[in-house]
């Protein structure tokens, strides 16, 4: 064995005093994997809102073309009647 891996040395002082030790050890691993997750759920929250707003709008057209269509029906259906008692 060529190389010579041993386990770093702890710091005694700090690891019985917690509360003295300002210093935060991140692991930049789990770290990258936290934030990469945060952006990614964030982006799918992006979507997740942007598809909902899509499909409230595309609901509204429909409701505003239906609407539109009983009206003229309804509209249609009078001018008929009253062609129709004209008639008579």
């Amino acid at each position: 064995m060529g190389t010579d891996e041993t386990f770093p040395v702890a710091d005694a002082a700090a690891e019985l005093n917690p509360g003295n030790n300002t210093r935060v050890q991140v692991d930049p691993v789990s770290s990258e994997v936290a934030a990469a997750k945060e952006i990614q759920e964030q982006a799918e929250a992006e979507d997740k809102k942007k598809e909902r707003r899509k499909k409230e709008a595309l609901q509204k057209l429909k409701s505003g073309i239906i609407i539109s269509a009983v009206v003229v029906a309804v509209a249609g259906a009078a001018f008929a009647i009253a062609k129709k008692l004209r008639e008579k």
